[in-house]
């Protein structure tokens, strides 16, 4: 389909319970930053922007997001605001009126967090197998909170295994093809 059908007819029909959403630098809302590194005016880095991610975060039922954590990522406060999670303070979402639910999952390679009912802090609900509460710690820019009763991430099923590694593949078929060489940077390994 079309990106103007995707976003007109399905996201803001509200036909779309989950979005899935990243970006260079998240907080503690889940709000996200893919604009600039740095001051806007004057930025170390100048990174493509919404790209449609502010559209799904507000017109999709939730939104996962998945990010690799550390503190470069995991900011206390966000250079840019791209990308409306809960909001600066966690309620500016409730105070807009915006009806969807917003970030209700943070996956990272270290543990998964879930917004606090209250405060829509994110904080930690699930730790992967070998991750100590330091490394979270060290890896998140700011005084990352647990929950009351952490739980151990579960290790994926035989079956969702099989889906992830047939979707990996189909992807690299894909994207290994003519049509994706003029995307292609040095920094994307390909």
């Amino acid at each position: 389909m079309s990106v103007p059908e995707l976003f007109r007819y399905w996201l803001q029909g509200g036909r779309i319970s989950v979005g899935f959403l990243g970006g260079a630098q998240v907080d503690r809302f889940g709000n996200l930053n893919s604009t600039v590194i740095g001051e806007y005016a004057r930025p170390k880095v100048r990174l493509p922007g919404s790209g449609g991610a502010s559209e799904i975060s507000t017109g999709c039922g939730q939104i996962f997001i998945v990010m690799p954590q550390n503190p470069r990522s995991f900011v206390a406060q966000l250079d840019f605001l791209t990308t409306l999670g809960h909001g600066r303070t966690g309620r500016e979402r409730r105070e807009l009126g915006i009806p969807t639910k917003g970030p209700t999952l943070l996956v990272t390679d270290l543990c998964i967090m879930r917004p606090e009912a209250e405060s829509k802090e994110m904080v930690v609900s699930s730790m992967h197998p070998g991750v100590t509460r330091a490394q979270i710690r060290e890896s998140t820019g700011w005084d990352v909170r647990f929950a009351p009763a952490v739980d151990e991430t579960a290790p994926p099923a035989p079956g969702e295994l099989e889906v992830l590694r047939a979707l990996h593949a189909r992807t690299a078929e894909i994207t290994a093809g003519p049509a994706w060489a003029h995307s292609r940077t040095p920094f994307d390994g390909r």
